[in-house]
């Protein structure tokens, strides 16, 4: 009875932002994730890591219904952010994205300056009533990109004459102007030297302050520097969810042991 108590308590004092059940994702014929379950909590780093090929970043792009541009996918399952139903036919899918952002493996800034790059969603939004508003939106998304500093003189040139780690760090920033809740992230140092790296880490430690943050990673190593939850996949299934320090150290299946020690993968 004291165990359940104090699960419950802890249960109560982590606030969940996505609640998962059930999901599960066909490419025609192929079922790619299979009735995965999961709970992600706010203002946490949650990593979902596993071999290539294992169903990762398909499960996070069901977060923000990113698979609805595919023809081929049907998502199946209850997934519910802050208790709406987001494969609910009245939510409206570019809503959700401005609420649930997102940075892929490549930095994709838009053919624009650095300015209209952060000022296209809250644009598109109706986030700013004037200039001096959106001005200072596109300040403060590059402050909390890192990268105010690198560009504040260089607004009006294009988003890409930047660096790789500097244009992922403008891609971040471009996500956070819409004021999201939530900022996934697929694979997004995968391009970038170790410097890079390293800044993009340090600013996702810092992200998970204002937003829950959900990072598809293959390296293990950076799933254990910067993510409090882990998510191990594979084929499809999601074999084992829990605090970071027990899934790399002590984890409960043979799979999720056999990756980490590099038998798999």
């Amino acid at each position: 009875m004291n165990d359940m108590r104090l699960t419950e308590r802890a249960t109560a004092m982590t606030d969940t932002k996505i609640q998962a059940h059930g999901v599960n994702v066909f490419y025609d014929d192929v079922h790619a994730i299979k009735d995965v379950s999961v709970d992600i909590d706010d203002k946490t780093v949650t990593a979902f890591i596993g071999p290539s090929g294992c169903g990762k970043s398909t499960f996070l792009r069901c977060l923000n219904r990113m698979n609805d541009t595919i023809d081929i996918c049907r998502v199946t399952g209850d997934i519910v952010l802050d208790g709406e139903d987001i494969y609910d036919p009245e939510v409206d899918p570019v809503q959700l994205r401005a609420k649930v952002g997102m940075v892929f493996q490549k930095p994709n800034p838009f053919p624009k300056s650095i300015y209209d790059n952060i000022a296209y969603g809250p644009r598109i939004n109706g986030l700013a009533q004037n200039k001096a508003e959106l001005d200072e939106i596109v300040e403060k998304s590059l402050r909390r990109g890192a990268i105010w500093d690198e560009v504040k003189d260089r607004l009006h040139q294009p988003g890409t004459g930047l660096s790789g780690g500097q244009q992922q760090r403008l891609c971040i920033a471009r996500a956070v102007a819409t004021e999201p809740e939530v900022l996934l992230m697929d694979e997004p140092c995968s391009a970038l030297d170790p410097i890079a790296t390293a800044q993009v880490e340090e600013l996702i430690d810092e992200l998970r302050q204002n937003y829950s943050v959900v990072i598809v990673t293959h390296s293990m190593q950076q799933a254990a520097r910067v993510s409090q939850k882990t998510a191990f996949f594979h084929l499809g299934d999601l074999v084992e969810y829990g605090e970071t320090g027990q899934i790399f150290t002590n984890p409960e299946d043979s799979r999720t042991e056999s990756y980490i020690t590099g038998r798999i993968g």
